[in-house]
């Protein structure tokens, strides 16, 4: 287990060695985002802007349209804090700089709402130009970061402070848009994002592995075909994230099944009040986003059977 924050940071570093035109910004908070690792290796590729998120972002789309690839990290609720600048000097430009968001979501724990990034897809979502990665684990963030670092354009890319277990086995290659089946069942097809799928696969194996569970690490773009194709042979479509159940995963399946006026019903499992403060275990478990709440969620409102 890992948390993929730490995957981020290592892999980070080892193309960095590759690629001469990696630069790296971050506001204050380089150990926990673990931009720190580059800034060790590359010092005059490494910036510190200090507690200035809207300079840091101005300063980093600077550098892309100079040629450079620019990574920029911080907190997931600071940076799209600084909106304004991600909607100008980011995606208006088409600016190749990669937003490296930490601390998403309720699962932080202690740190408590003032510093979960809740509403962040959301905002990132309304945006052209923009693609949004949520990795479930290790494999995974490296597979992301290295596809991010060959691709030309703006991104959001969303990590966990806590250890997420292990879902991919070897490395592999990521394609935006495309989910992963990672385990065929019937009924409800339980589509995960981040944290939760570690979640969600736990809570598939105490139904006796009745439900099919999908990881959908691109939110932007979104795996359309998958969608259609679960609607078309599940009764219920059900969509767990670590974030506001309004502007997300859920929003972005809901609007598919809209569009192609599916018979399937949709149930969001997501965060719908503001944060709460405590250990990172019991705050997942009050707002039922671990495999014991996921299960209860669905038993009580999609009508699982154990």
């Amino acid at each position: 287990m890992k948390a993929t924050r730490d995957s981020f940071g290592e892999e980070l570093a080892v193309l960095g060695e590759k690629n001469p035109e990696i630069v790296v910004l971050d506001a204050d908070l380089s150990k926990s985002t673990k931009s720190n690792g580059f800034a060790k290796k590359f010092p005059n590729r490494f910036f510190e802007m200090g507690i200035a998120e809207a300079n840091m972002i101005g300063t980093a789309a600077g550098l892309a349209l100079s040629g450079k690839t620019s990574f920029a990290c911080s907190f997931g609720c600071f940076l799209t804090g600084r909106y304004d600048q991600i909607r100008m000097s980011v995606s208006y430009n088409r600016a190749n700089v990669k937003l490296i968001v930490t601390h998403s979501g309720v699962a932080i724990g202690e740190d408590g709402h003032s510093q979960m990034g809740l509403e962040d897809v959301a905002l990132l979502r309304s945006l052209p130009e923009f693609e949004i990665f949520q990795p479930a684990d290790d494999q995974e963030t490296r597979a992301i970061i290295r596809y991010v670092v060959k691709n030309n354009g703006p991104c959001y890319i969303r990590l966990t402070r806590q250890k997420v277990p292990d879902i991919y086995k070897t490395p592999f290659e990521f394609v935006p848009g495309k989910w992963s089946e990672l385990h065929k069942g019937k009924g409800i097809a339980l589509i995960a994002t981040g944290g939760l799928v570690g979640a969600c696969v736990e809570a598939n194996e105490k139904t006796g592995k009745k439900l099919t569970v999908v990881n959908a690490a691109s939110l932007k773009p979104i795996d359309e075909k998958l969608i259609e194709q679960l609607a078309n042979s599940h009764e219920w479509i059900v969509t767990a994230e670590d974030h506001y159940t309004t502007g997300g995963l859920g929003s972005a399946v809901a609007e598919v099944l809209a569009s192609i006026g599916s018979k399937a019903k949709l149930y969001r499992i997501g965060v719908e009040t503001f944060g709460e403060s405590g250990s990172p275990e019991d705050v997942i478990h009050h707002f039922q986003l671990d495999s014991e709440g996921v299960l209860a969620r669905l038993q009580k409102n999609v009508g699982l059977k154990i």
